[in-house]
């Protein structure tokens, strides 16, 4: 069987709810390795609510389905406050990326909780600026950012990464909507450290299998390396 497009792949997966510290109810899941552990840990943040986004957006749910069996990686994935998927709603309404840097420190208490190893903040667009504005307050492995728009993050929030002991990768695609290549190598200079890949013929959706497939086989070379190649087929061989 080909891998590709809704495939879900064996794993353990829960239903779950964060508490926040403002007393609301977020919903989401985590999903584990089918037998063995985890190595590594995705806590994912989707795109803009208020532009579709939520804990169902393609590329967070194909990580979600694939990389627990493929890459030994627990995914936790959840609605931030106001939105809305298949799961339920997550109390709240959405706040323009202020009162979500409590959304993201449930999910790292959560994390804490649970003993989840080597966590990595995943964030995609609006999620991006979720991750580079809060992230450096938790422990935290990296951040992985997917097509980072930087429209709410600013310079200083930006450049405070400098000083932080932790990976940073950047995916930008090169026919990015809101932030192409050379703009982003400009905007995320004040980061030494970054490693920032621009991603030939990428959009900000990363829309269509190949894109899919680049975008988690650079997640995994940051995260798990030795999971590298990808399969393409299950079972694998």
């Amino acid at each position: 069987m080909e891998i590709r497009g809704p495939i879900e792949l064996p794993a353990r997966r829960e239903d779950i709810v964060l508490e926040t510290a403002d007393e609301l109810t977020l919903v989401g899941e985590l999903a584990l390795p089918e037998s063995a552990p985890p190595v590594a840990t995705l806590v994912t943040l989707h795109p803009l609510p208020t532009a579709g986004g939520f804990m169902d957006s393609h590329i967070i749910r194909k990580a979600a389905a694939r990389l627990p069996a493929l890459a030994d990686l627990a995914v936790l994935r959840f609605n931030t406050r106001g939105t809305t998927s298949p799961r339920g709603t997550s109390d709240g309404a959405f706040d323009g990326g202020a009162a979500e840097q409590f959304d993201v420190a449930a999910a790292m208490e959560f994390v804490r909780e649970r003993g989840l190893p080597r966590p990595w903040l995943l964030g995609w667009s609006f999620g991006t600026e979720l991750a580079l504005k809060y992230g450096r307050e938790h422990d935290v492995e990296g951040i992985i950012l997917l097509s980072p728009p930087l429209h709410r993050a600013t310079d200083q929030e930006v450049a405070a990464w400098a000083g932080a002991d932790v990976e940073v990768v950047i995916l930008v695609p090169e026919l990015d909507d809101y932030l192409r290549p050379d703009e982003a190598r400009e905007r995320f200079s004040t980061i030494p450290h970054a490693n920032l890949i621009a991603v030939e013929g990428g959009k900000h959706l990363w829309v269509g299998e190949s894109q899919t497939r680049r975008v988690l086989t650079e997640i995994v070379a940051a995260v798990n390396p030795g999971a590298l190649p990808l399969p393409t087929e299950w079972p694998v061989a």
